[in-house]
């Protein structure tokens, strides 16, 4: 936007051109340059300004060692020169059609930036044809120019018109063709990559939805077979406690608890039946596991059981911060590890470690040989392989096996709060497959340049072989001024 104040805005226009109405748009248009320096970033702006700098360098240089006829003109024009460099990006047109008598001055060395001044200018005026029009209009007010200066020395005109065609052509000509190819790329690039990152939000949207609409599904079923069955269980085991306070009081507790469980496992059931349906899998359920009053409640239920005595040791520092999925994984391995003693060794003494460090936290779930030796109903070891995957995922290792002396132990090493990633890798076995996900453990998505390197290359490489031919002039041009 401009920042021409509004007193200037106000002031009324003369019909003639004096100098006042010249001092006006002078002063307007250097309101327009500040406003469009400090909108670009400040990167740019020093960029650019190392660009005009090393411009004017290239045309002042070599005037120190190799004196031209007139200085003065040679050095006016390297200023010249680095000012249309400036221009070429604000002011394409104008960057153009003053970079014309460069060509027909007393300075070699600025003809080596006419090319790049004129390249880069025209590849930001739209149409092409305009363009085309543009440089038109620069190399017939080239040949007026060399017309003009050749009426005093008619003897070396015929010369210097041929001299100054080959000028247009490799200087003016061939880098419009080149600036106009990558004009027309650039478009085409934009539209393509627009594109391509639509589609890939399309790719990853669709994944989502398949993978919500796989975990509606699963949560569908879960709900209908296990809620109903876990409920018939929480009913029955109501009437069966009332009839045990009545008949049997010895056997309360354990009905209690049988209740208790039941209620408890439908509740856990809704928080996965929830995760399913809104959040990902990844996510947490929002209840507090893993503390010491939880682990402590998961032992007294293993006790009430009848599993045998369950002894807990618990030596975690406060000082050691535990995040939450932590916490669920310490939950996990404590009752994983008790449900097996339960099934496996009913009656065996049980040892529940939780100890923390530094740098990291320690579960032990050991049991020993069950006092009456009964016989283990079996079991698929789908319970270690699960615990193992998550304790995996958070980064941490896990163990399970069989002791000497006839015991098996639960191990389990998680990393703390400070060594644990803040997005760990979480597979899914409802995710798709990694070629359609943009999801952890997927292939990152193509590069937006990917699929237009074709036409990058075929414009890059053709824009280079246009101007082959102005870079063998330049050197040869400078090679001879060089020398002579």
């Amino acid at each position: 936007m401009s920042q021409v104040t509004e007193e200037e805005r106000q002031l009324p226009g003369p019909r003639g051109r004096g100098p006042s109405d010249a001092a006006r748009r002078l002063r307007r248009e250097a309101a327009e340059i500040r406003a469009a320096v400090r909108a670009v970033p400040r990167r740019t702006v020093v960029a650019e300004s190392l660009v005009c700098a090393l411009a004017a360098a290239f045309g002042l240089i070599p005037l120190l060692l190799i004196p031209p006829d007139r200085p003065v003109l040679a050095v006016l024009e390297a200023l010249w020169a680095a000012l249309l460099v400036a221009a070429r990006r604000g002011r394409p047109v104008a960057a153009v059609l003053g970079a014309f008598p460069l060509l027909a001055g007393a300075n070699v060395w600025v003809l080596a930036v006419v090319p790049l001044i004129v390249l880069s200018a025209t590849r930001r005026i739209a149409p092409p044809r305009r363009a085309w029009r543009i440089v038109g209009l620069a190399c017939a007010a080239l040949g007026g120019l060399t017309v003009a200066v050749g009426l005093f020395r008619w003897e070396t005109l015929p010369m210097m018109l041929a001299e100054n065609a080959v000028s247009a052509v490799l200087l003016l000509l061939l880098p419009t063709l080149a600036g106009t190819m990558l004009g027309r790329r650039r478009p085409l690039v934009d539209l393509l990559r627009e594109r391509n990152a639509y589609l890939e939000q399309t790719r990853t949207l669709t994944a989502a939805a398949a993978r919500m609409e796989e975990r509606t599904r699963i949560a569908r079923e879960m709900h209908d077979l296990l809620g109903h069955r876990l409920s018939l269980i929480s009913v029955h085991a109501g009437a069966l406690e009332l009839a045990a306070a009545r008949q049997a009081p010895p056997l309360a507790g354990q009905v209690e608890l049988l209740r208790t469980t039941a209620g408890t496992a439908m509740e856990e059931l809704r928080e996965i039946l929830g995760v399913l349906r809104h959040a990902d899998l990844s996510d947490e359920t929002g209840v507090e596991r893993g503390t010491y009053e939880d682990i402590t409640a998961l032992v007294t239920q293993s006790r009430q059981t009848g599993g045998g005595p369950v002894e807990l040791v618990w030596s975690v520092p406060d000082t050691v911060e535990v995040g939450a999925r932590v916490r669920q994984a310490i939950h996990r391995v404590v009752r994983e590890g008790l449900t097996n003693v339960l099934k496996h060794a009913s009656g065996a003494p049980t040892l529940v470690e939780v100890k923390g460090t530094d740098a990291g936290i320690e579960v032990y779930v050991t049991n020993g040989v069950p006092r009456v030796p009964g016989d283990s109903q079996g079991g698929t070891s789908s319970g270690l392989a699960g615990l193992q995957e998550r304790i995996s995922l958070l980064g941490g290792t896990f163990g399970a096996g069989a002791l000497p002396d006839g015991g098996f132990r639960v191990t389990a090493w998680l990393p703390s709060q400070q060594s644990l990633p803040s997005q760990p890798p979480q597979p899914s076995l409802l995710s798709q497959p990694s070629h359609a996900t943009n999801g952890p453990g997927s292939n990152s998505p193509l590069s937006a340049q990917t699929l237009t390197w074709p036409r990058v290359l075929g414009a890059g490489c053709t824009a280079v072989l246009v101007v082959l031919p102005t870079a063998g002039f330049l050197i040869v041009l400078l090679v001879m001024a060089a020398l002579g």
